[in-house]
């Protein structure tokens, strides 16, 4: 599990069928808990499935790779990340 930045949204033109009435964000990952508050973050940019509804700016939970499908069990979904929680405070 990885925090991340949401920064964007993602629209697809031509998509899987899997992925109908997906909501995909772009987000950064927090390569540093000192930076966790500052923008741009500086770390990589992942597309992830949106589980969670939420909007540009927010700090968020990202799961990778197997781990990011598991929600949809059975059913397989062509996905690597997922946010899957919206943090509204981080204590350290």
């Amino acid at each position: 599990m990885k925090l991340a930045r949401t920064i964007g949204t993602v629209t697809l033109s031509r998509f899987h069928p899997a992925m109908k009435a997906s909501r995909l964000r772009c987000v950064e990952i927090v390569d540093s808990v000192q930076r966790i508050e500052s923008q741009p973050l500086g770390g990589d940019t992942v597309v992830a499935w949106d589980l969670c509804g939420c909007g540009d700016g927010d700090l968020v939970a990202l799961a990778e790779g197997p781990e990011a499908a598991q929600p949809f069990r059975p059913d397989v979904k062509p996905l690597d990340a997922s946010i899957v929680a919206i943090l509204d405070e981080v204590d350290l």
